[in-house]
């Protein structure tokens, strides 16, 4: 597709990258002429020198072509009024990044209406509803839902004497009495798509579907602590920490925010009803100690510097805190941050990529095209996706031990009737069902390209 990004910062250049891996036809708008020199330098993109909020920028950019327009200046305002304008000069979708709480909280939905905005994305409230999810559940590193939460992909990491290593995964669920599917594995830098006789090890992270409570019931099995985290400290409070402080007091949690910015311990004191806002530098570990690291259910590091994350996030973890979160967007540090034993590491710029590479493959659906869901897992080694079938996909009612599916590709869950079934070779995939697929080393557009 031609697709228009504008604003090649943090957050833009990592869309661009995912775009480009996607092989769709980029043009990216800023008025840096060093960012444009350098983007167009690393990757096979045109690049416009201008305001994109400027009509003849983004005629020059070839907006009445584009089939999709992404706005991530650092600028709410200058991003809206793109989009207004790209749609006004024959764009056919827009995206605006809109971060502003008052935005967010009061009157999107009227701003989407009539600007004719096809999608608003929030880097912070999308991460802090990630993080918020893995707080129902702290023994896991990561959750992801689909279909309205019938079914849920959930990525553990696997200790020492973990009931479920040492066993082909043929007879591990024979062990427990959930009904869950191991989807996923990596382990080191490798990532596989297991098979019956794939023997699991200390160490690996796995991937595994179930329904909500077949989940609970697994962990349970496990000997997890099933307690969810009530007592919390976040340290920083930008705007992923008010959304993450907002979410977490509508659940009746204890939350704790440590920012050294006064303006800002002020406004959030206003907005926030219940949280205790901290005025203090959280890389002091005697403030950390005299507001209760010891005695925390979970610890959320979120300052802007991820170095500054990482450690005090180790830090937290050597004082036994249960449950440790850090935001890390550069991927090299990522990486690091789970080789040092951290579990949870979120990056809203994968956050927000992953949405907008869903969204542009699910505009594909005229080509056949039927992504209704994508996440990347395993640190993005592999994908899950989501796909409704539709009358056009030409192996309804087969058995699934019949089809010849591609390598490096697991059908992962069936919703049928907003019922959860984890397929066996006798299942079949039915019209209007809705189909989870796990794949590695390939990218799918549609749910036809998993057979050979």
């Amino acid at each position: 597709m031609n697709i228009i990004v504008v604003g090649a910062g943090k957050i833009g250049s990592t869309i661009i990258s995912r775009l480009v891996e996607e092989e769709h036809d980029l043009t990216v708008i800023d008025n840096d002429p060093s960012v444009i020199a350098n983007i167009t330098n690393i990757y096979d993109v045109m690049g416009v020198i201008g305001n994109g909020t400027d009509c003849s920028v983004l005629q020059e950019a070839g907006v009445g072509e584009a089939e999709l327009i992404i706005a991530a200046t650092s600028s709410d305002e200058l991003n809206m009024l793109c989009c207004f304008l790209a749609r006004k000069l024959g764009s056919k979708h827009t995206i605006a990044r809109i971060r502003n709480p008052e935005y967010n909280l009061e009157s999107l939905g009227f701003l989407k209406q009539h600007l004719g905005l096809s999608m608003a994305i929030n880097p912070e409230m999308l991460a802090a509803r990630e993080m918020y999810n893995v707080f129902k559940l702290p023994s896991a590193a990561k959750i992801e839902t689909f279909s309205q939460t019938n079914l849920e992909i959930v990525e553990i990491i696997l200790r020492e004497g973990s009931p479920m290593t040492g066993v082909p995964l043929m007879n591990i669920r024979s062990r427990f009495k959930a009904k869950f599917l191991v989807c996923v594995v990596q382990r080191g830098n490798e990532v596989y798509i297991p098979s019956g006789s794939f023997v699991l090890a200390p160490g690996d992270k796995i991937g595994l579907t179930a329904a909500p409570a077949e989940i609970l019931k697994l962990m349970r099995s496990l000997g997890h602590d099933l307690r969810q985290s009530k007592n919390i400290m976040i340290l920083g409070g930008g705007r992923l920490g008010f959304y993450l402080s907002k979410l977490l007091e509508g659940a009746g949690c204890s939350v704790k925010i440590v920012e050294r910015n006064p303006e800002k311990c002020v406004e959030l004191s206003k907005k926030l009803s219940k949280a205790i806002v901290i005025h203090g530098d959280g890389a002091q570990q005697e403030l950390l100690m005299e507001e209760g690291l010891d005695n925390l259910d979970a610890f959320v590091a979120l300052t802007g510097m991820d170095e500054e994350n990482i450690l005090l996030s180790m830090l937290a973890s050597a004082h036994k805190v249960p449950k440790v979160i850090a935001k890390v967007n550069r991927d090299e540090l990522s990486d690091m941050a789970e080789k040092l034993g951290l579990d949870s590491v979120i990056s809203p710029r994968k956050v927000v990529s992953d949405r907008v590479v869903q969204y542009a493959r699910a505009l594909e659906n005229s080509l056949g095209s039927s992504v209704e869901t994508l996440y990347n897992i395993m640190d993005g080694k592999a994908e899950v996706l989501e796909f409704v079938v539709g009358a056009d996909f030409s192996h309804c009612g087969i058995p699934l031990k019949t089809l010849q599916l591609r390598d490096n590709i697991l059908i992962a869950g069936i919703i049928r009737d907003r019922k959860p079934i984890l397929p066996t070779g006798d299942d079949k995939i039915m019209q209007n069902d809705r189909v989870i697929v796990v794949a590695s080393d390939r990218r799918l557009g549609d749910l036809s390209d998993i057979v050979k």
